[in-house]
């Protein structure tokens, strides 16, 4: 698959740190959470995240955080339950530079598929994951919840096969080796 970032992307994405989540950086993941999303976790929702033992990552660029995720792995699979970019750090690949690590991390530990849920109106994240090899598998009728407009809005359930079957799929579409996912 051709990289969509550009050599400007690229360098954007280099000078992000990349480390765990932690438990000091809930409140301002949480405090970018609702600026990012109409129907945003809660503080309380990270910290389940970190006590259940999920991956959860941040990317830092000058001392702030800029991205943010969150990966539930379970026997066979992985469930991506979050991934953020903060607007203005949008578009320089870093959402596909998390994604990548969390495929390579839900590999590691064995997983055969990786599933998310993304609003159907998010083109830009199902082009993302759709360029990654993620493919729809279901539609979940008013997910979200209502919008200020008082709309509910559909989630699409995507799939993607991960691990030697990943390979297999990236080398028949014309992507050679299988190499990384990220810009």
């Amino acid at each position: 698959m051709a990289s969509m970032a550009t050599p400007v992307s690229r360098a954007a994405a280099a000078r992000v740190l990349w480390r765990p989540l932690g438990a000091e950086d809930v409140e301002t993941v949480a405090a970018l959470e609702a600026r990012i999303h109409a129907a945003p976790w809660t503080a309380g929702n990270f910290h389940d995240a970190l006590r259940a033992g999920y991956a959860a990552r941040v990317g830092l660029r000058d001392g702030c955080i800029v991205a943010y995720g969150v990966l539930m792995l379970g026997p066979g699979e992985a469930q991506l339950l979050n991934l953020s970019v903060v607007p203005e750090a949008r578009r320089e690949g870093l959402g596909r530079a998390l994604l990548a690590q969390f495929i390579e991390t839900a590999e590691h530990f064995a997983a055969e598929q990786m599933f998310l849920e993304v609003r159907v109106g998010n083109v830009p994240a199902i082009t993302l994951y759709e360029r990654e090899g993620f493919v729809g598998v279901a539609r979940r009728e008013s997910y979200y919840p209502p919008s200020p407009e008082g709309e509910r809005e559909d989630a699409l359930v995507m799939r993607c096969a991960l691990g030697r079957l990943r390979r297999v799929i990236h080398a028949v579409a014309g992507g050679g080796d299988g190499g990384s996912a990220a810009d």
